[in-house]
């Protein structure tokens, strides 16, 4: 599977820790990040010597090679918010993952796209449940 990750970059890295996690994780099960950049430590360094056109585009060409998305919605996001209404736009499965205690935007937990699923995690096992549960369910079918 190649898979999109999206996640917080200048609406804040607090959460670095869980897409480290998320990368490390769909590579332990074979599956290509197309954009593992999202959990790379120094990716601000490395963005600062891009035009915003250059990140944006690279962005979209990725999302277009991907089977699906999985988004981390714990730290509010416009980027992550366009990217997952891109995917769905482009009929991609989109898993949006968030930590107790986050204010994740109703567009994402009052949307009823079938496309579009919300799981809550508590801890490290639960967040493994829900992508690989994820991948099985919505991933493996071909897109229409």
């Amino acid at each position: 599977m190649k898979i999109f990750l999206s996640a917080s970059i200048r609406g804040g890295r607090d959460m670095l820790h869980v897409y480290i996690k998320i990368v490390e994780l769909l590579r332990h099960h074979g599956h290509e990040v197309l954009s593992w950049h999202v959990a790379d430590p120094e990716l601000e360094d490395k963005e600062s010597l891009m035009t915003e056109q250059e990140i944006y585009e690279r962005d979209m060409e990725l999302l277009t090679r991907s089977d699906c998305m999985i988004a981390e919605v714990s730290t509010p996001s416009i980027g992550v918010g366009y990217e997952i209404c891109r995917a769905l736009q482009l009929n991609l499965p989109v898993l949006c993952l968030y930590a107790p205690h986050s204010w994740v935007s109703a567009m994402i937990l009052g949307n009823k796209d079938e496309k579009l699923i919300a799981r809550q995690y508590h801890e490290s096992r639960e967040l493994e449940e829900n992508i690989l549960g994820f991948i099985a369910d919505y991933c493996i079918l071909p897109r229409i």
